[in-house]
Order: C-alpha cells, then sequence, then structure tokens
C-alpha cells in the first residue's frame, strides 16, 4: 500500500508496522495521535492486533538462527551504516518529534544527537561479548563459558525522549546477536517508526527489527500476546513506575527476565562549600529541561542552610526568566509542552494539593492551559503532600534546607525512588561521601542529575526499577552464560 498524508475523513495511517522487514497495513485499523498542545489530529497510525503481535514475535524468532551466526564487523558495518542513515534523516526526526510531543526542536536535535552516540557506541561493542576459560576439577576437562544472545527480545520504548530510548530498547540486543520487536510509544509511534525504518534502509535483514505500535485501550493484551509467546526470551522496559510493575508481574507470570527503567524523584544535594551560581544553572536545567519530562529530571533540591537564602533568590531569578509555549510558534521559548492537557491537569492538582496544605509559591508565573505548565518553584513542602513523593514530571521543583549531612542524605533517600542524583560542593571527599550513601542508581557530583552517556551503566534502585541499560555491563543483561565442558578419554565414573 502507498502510505498517505494523515486525512481525518479516511483515517489511513501515514506509516505501517514493520514485519519481516516490510511495511504492514492495517487498513481502516488505525488510531490518532493528537498534538498535544492542539489536541487536532497530527497523523493516524496502524493499530496493531494479537495476530500482529504474534507475526512479529514469529517472524523474530526465524530471523534469530541467521542473525545469530552474523560475524561482529557484519554487525558492525551495519550499525555504522545506521549512524550515516540517522544523520541524513535528522530534520524529519526532528520534525516527527515536535508534531507528536511538543517538544523543543533543541531537545529533539538532542534526542538525535545521543541516540547517534548509543549506535556509536554499540558498533564498538560488537566485539566486546567475551567468555571465560575455566580450569575444571576433572583431570583433563576443559571448561568454557559462552556469552550467547538470548533470541527474541521484546522492547518497549517511551515518548518522553522517543529516540534516545527508543534506540536503546533494540541496540544493544542487536549487536549481541539476537532479534528485537520495538513496541512504540502510542504518542510517538511515527518517530519511533522512522528509527526502525533508518536500520532497515542501512540493511538490517528483515525480521531483525520489527515495529509495533497499537492504542492505549489494545495495549496490555498485545503486549501480553508478546511476552507470553514462547519465543520471546527477554522484556526492556522503559517507562513509568505504576506501568513498570503490570510489566513486571506479567513477565513474571511467564518466567521471562526484565530490566526496567522507571520513574525518578531525584534531590540535588547542594553543600555548604558549593559554588551556588553554578549550582543554580545545574538545578534549573534539571528540572526545567523539556518541562521536567524526564526520568532524571530534579525534583528536590535539599540545600545547606548557609547558602540557602543565596540559592533561593538566584533560583527565583533563573526560573522567573523561563516561559512555556509551544515551540512551533515561539522559537525563543526556553521550554515546550507536557505530554497533553491530561498531564497538565495532574501538575496543577499536585501543585494546588501543596498550596492547601502550607506550600509556597517560590519563583515562576505557575498556570495550565493544557498541555502549556509554566514553570514553579515551591517552599515549605512537607510530608503529607502528595508532590512530596510522587514523580511530579512537569516543571515543578521543591526547596528543602539541611544543617548536618546526615538530615541531607535522610532527605535525599526519603523516597520510593533511587535512579539518579546530584551532588554540589567544592570539597570533593566531603561531596563524595554524602553521593556515595545516596541510594541511586548514578550519582553525579558537580553536575546536574539529567546525565546520559552511551559507554555508562544506567539503571535504578527501589521504585526505579532494576537492570542496566548502557555500557558494555548491559552486554550480560541481553546474553546467556552458557557452559560447554570438553572431557578427554579415559574419564573415570563412579559407576
Amino acid at each position: 500500500m502507498a502510505f498517505t498524508d494523515a486525512d481525518t475523513s479516511a483515517k489511513l495511517a501515514t506509516f505501517g508496522l514493520v514485519i519481516n522487514g516490510e511495511n504492514v497495513d492495517t487498513a481502516a485499523d488505525t488510531f490518532a495521535v493528537l498534538d498535544p498542545i492542539t489536541q487536532k489530529v497530527v497523523h493516524y497510525a496502524p493499530a496493531a492486533t494479537e495476530a500482529h503481535a504474534r507475526a512479529a514475535v514469529e517472524t523474530a524468532e526465524a530471523a534469530f538462527e541467521t542473525w545469530r551466526e552474523t560475524t561482529p564487523i557484519e554487525r558492525r558495518n551495519i550499525m555504522l551504516k545506521a549512524v550515516e542513515v540517522l544523520q541524513s534523516r535528522q530534520d524529519e526526526l526532528v520534525r516527527s518529534m515536535v508534531e507528536e510531543t511538543g517538544a523543543k526542536p533543541s531537545w529533539a536535535a538532542f534526542n538525535i544527537r545521543t541516540g547517534i552516540g548509543f549506535v556509536q557506541e554499540a558498533a564498538g561493542m560488537t566485539t566486546q561479548i567475551k567468555g571465560d576459560l575455566l580450569q575444571s576439577n576433572d583431570r583433563g576437562t576443559l571448561a568454557m563459558v559462552f556469552r550467547e544472545p538470548c533470541g527474541v527480545i521484546l522492547g518497549i520504548a517511551p515518548w518522553n525522549a522517543p529516540i534516545i530510548l527508543g534506540i536503546r530498547a533494540f541496540i544493544t540486543p542487536l549487536i549481541c546477536g539476537n532479534t528485537v520487536i520495538l513496541k512504540a510509544s502510542e504518542n510517538s509511534p511515527r518517530t519511533q517508526y522512522l528509527l526502525v525504518d533508518a536500520f532497515r534502509e542501512a540493511g538490517l535483514p528483515a525480521g531483525v527489527l520489527n515495529f509495533i505500535c497499537c492504542p492505549r485501550t489494545s495495549a496490555a493484551i498485545v503486549t501480553e500476546t508478546m511476552i507470553g509467546h514462547p519465543s520471546v526470551q527477554r522484556i526492556n522496559f522503559t517507562g513509568s513506575t505504576a506501568v513498570g510493575r503490570i510489566i513486571a508481574a506479567m513477565s513474571a507470570k511467564y518466567l521471562k527476565p526484565t530490566i526496567l527503567e522507571l520513574g525518578g524523584k531525584a534531590p540535588m544535594v547542594v553543600l555548604k562549600h558549593a559554588s551556588v551560581a553554578e549550582a543554580v544553572r545545574a538545578a534549573a536545567f534539571g528540572a526545567m529541561q523539556h518541562q521536567g519530562q524526564i526520568c532524571m529530571s530534579t525534583e528536590r533540591i535539599i540545600i545547606h542552610k548557609s547558602v540557602a537564602a543565596e540559592f533561593a533568590k538566584l533560583m527565583k531569578e533563573k526560573i522567573d526568566s523561563l516561559h512555556a509555549a509551544d515551540p512551533r510558534a515561539d522559537s525563543t521559548a526556553a521550554l515546550g509542552s507536557l505530554i497533553s492537557p491530561v498531564a497538565g491537569s495532574r501538575v496543577e492538582k499536585l501543585v494546588a494539593d501543596a498550596l492547601a496544605k502550607g506550600a509556597t509559591a517560590h519563583g515562576g508565573r505557575f498556570a495550565v492551559d493544557g498541555a502549556i505548565v509554566q514553570p514553579l518553584v515551591l517552599q515549605n513542602v512537607q510530608k503529607g503532600m502528595d508532590i512530596y513523593y510522587q514523580e511530579s514530571f512537569g516543571p515543578i521543583v521543591s526547596l528543602f534546607e539541611f544543617e548536618t549531612n546526615e538530615e541531607a542524605i535522610n532527605l535525599a533517600n526519603d523516597t520510593e525512588y533511587g535512579l539518579v542524583a546530584s551532588v554540589y560542593g567544592d570539597d570533593i571527599t566531603d561531596a563524595l561521601a554524602v553521593a556515595r550513601r545516596i541510594r541511586s542508581g548514578s550519582c553525579h557530583i558537580n553536575g546536574p542529575t539529567v546525565h546520559d552517556e552511551p559507554h555508562l551503566p544506567l539503571g535504578g534502585q527501589k521504585a526505579s526499577g532494576y537492570g542496566k541499560f548502557g555500557g558494555t555491563s548491559c552486554i550480560n543483561e541481553f546474553t546467556e552464560e552458557r557452559v560447554v565442558t570438553i572431557a578427554s578419554h579415559g574419564h573415570h565414573y563412579p559407576i
């Protein structure tokens, strides 16, 4: 089928599912992707059914036997070609991401640069899949440990960084010799389709990387169809903790290992010897970049009382200078929009609850107009307020004060989440001592909480998930250890 532009009367998809290297037309079975700000239809996306989900898995299973036998250099060459294709299609990817998610173009461009970095890093890792040669207790026996690909991997990616996290969902599994189904977010299906299409253009064989998307109403059944399929060996999911619990329970039902990178409530601790002005810049970036819709966004700033007044003053000035607007209408806007008016309403309720219970506004011109939410700094946030516990996923940040490092550490750890953290302080020994006691997967000293590099392992603790993405350590997540022994003749048997 020739795919048409979005048409509200025909409701035809502008792209297809990708199964066995071909665009699969779902005919009139589509769903609308809405502009986050105007709520008008951006385009229609193909709605996968259970049958499509099974077909994608079976195609990936068939392709696995050939793909696993490719050499590291063959895989590397495809990855490097994919880098060239992604670079050539940057404008198309930026346009799609802005239209679907309301992101500002600079955030979309950052997504592409970082996503390409993940592909480049993966290309260099194809030869880093290593085993061991071990001494056996049986004389004359050789014991070897191989790391071999698992099989079919299901990668489920979110909308907030659809290029970075879309690529991350499949790139390491592919270079380890697995085949993959990418299940896209219903909010960014075309953007994530374009990623799969880029790898198809780069020469990835048919069936090795497949693409599925569907509306939220059918997400549970389509997802369980794939998780429950005997051929699926691993699931990786990035998204909210609430959905992560569902994915984990569903995977456990079928005894499938799962890698989860979930929500966060990232703290930044500002010690008494910190460079306050620098800490403010990092705090504003960490809290407000992409309207706070990043799992690593700074949600709580914990400041030593000796520098609290200076920090609060500079933070107010910084936040007062920011505003949210439609990035397509106002190219100078510092912030884009939230993903939907529903998200805006949720943030509005969190702020209303906090203010009603004694919190005070300190900086920003807080207002909610659908998905456009103006930034806000809160003080006097206490236990008992919803925002003390919940991830806001919006441009809202809370200030706290402390007197002793022990108090700061306790505040930083007083959350169910544990993804990332940040500590600011010029006494590095002191800062490191604090950083090591914060229960998070990563902690950045004299840097913002929002920090992602392709070669560094990323993963959380507590309700922020388990398992690692990024770096060579994630090779272990997408390979199986297998023991092979070779015995010499004359082996002694007890019977």
